[in-house]
């Protein structure tokens, strides 16, 4: 498959960078799990039909605890089973389309913690990042009350465009206050986790009743101690989420998903930053500085194609 935008993810940084004990598992490595383009050839038990399909992709290169593939999606070409070639609504941008693998695949399995979604309140924790503006964007899509958290005023001017969310901003608001003002009390059905164990203590305040955590990442500690009966007492539930270990059938279900929001408007990446494959060094720094919005590389265009 020719690439035409390569998604960059912290899952990469982190894995470059030797992240809780992660090493370079092959001698030479392109990076990037995500990315968009248009199917160049297929192989045997491949319809030839799907030659110039436009599709998004996801693990490319493979996740955590893996040695996975050595070649991603930052090159002109990439080799994958057909199955991770997603085709991509035509009004999708291929731009918008590498931002999808990681983040709407984490983003669609998380909110799956609490089943139907309709009238349920979601406490969606570091919502300005990539997996936690496609939340908020699939728990409105879906019927639910959602309150986001954002540590910047950029950040909550991003989220509060996705419709009607209760954006609060951590440094400056009391988030349990604030779930207990929206829920008069009660708390929240699901809490979308971006770092557990920072947030352990407001989390324990802010969750209903038989809730459930669904946390996706703990960068701050990656072996937090849990306060067992503060959660017991609760009936709750902590569901750990890895947008990399979906079954066949929950892919099948989120591709679907995440096809029908596209093709109705109702999901969109926001992209912070797009860099050519040149500036590769400078895209990776803007996400380790954790910077607003998906980072994106653009490749050569290929003859007959457009970007857009």
């Amino acid at each position: 498959m020719r690439i035409m935008a390569s998604g960059i993810n912290p899952a990469d940084t982190k894995r470059r960078g030797g992240w809780n004990a992660s090493s370079m598992a092959h001698p030479l490595i392109i990076p990037h799990s995500d990315g968009s383009g248009v199917i160049d050839a297929v192989g045997e038990g491949v319809s030839s039909k799907r030659i110039g399909e436009r599709v998004w992709l996801w693990n490319a290169q493979g996740g955590y605890g893996e040695a996975g593939r050595a070649f991603g999606t930052a090159a002109e070409f990439v080799a994958l089973p057909s199955s991770q070639a997603v085709r991509l609504p035509d009004d999708t941008g291929f731009e918008s389309g590498a931002c999808l693998g990681v983040p709407a695949l984490t983003a669609w399995l998380a909110l799956q913690s609490a089943g139907s979604l309709s009238g349920k309140t979601v406490l969606i924790q570091g919502a300005a990042g990539a997996v936690g503006q496609i939340c908020v964007q699939i728990a409105v899509a879906h019927g639910a009350k959602v309150i986001a958290t954002v540590g910047s005023e950029e950040g909550a001017q991003a989220v509060a465009e996705f419709g009607d969310v209760n954006v609060v901003n951590r440094h400056r608001q009391d988030v349990p206050s604030e779930v207990a003002r929206e829920t008069a009390g009660a708390g929240a059905d699901l809490i979308v986790e971006v770092d557990l164990a920072a947030n352990l203590d407001i989390d324990i305040v802010c969750l209903a009743l038989h809730g459930t955590i669904a946390s996706y990442s703990c960068s701050s500690n990656p072996a937090p101690v849990l306060p067992y009966y503060a959660f017991a007492d609760l009936g709750a539930q902590i569901r750990f989420i890895q947008g990399f270990r979906l079954t066949a059938d929950q892919r099948t279900e989120a591709e679907a998903t995440i096809t029908r929001m596209l093709r109705e408007g109702t999901l969109s990446p926001s992209i912070g930053a797009i860099h050519p494959l040149s500036e590769i060094a400078a895209a990776h720094a803007r996400v380790e500085a954790g910077g607003l919005g998906q980072t994106v590389l653009t490749l050569p265009a290929l003859t007959g194609v457009d970007h857009e």
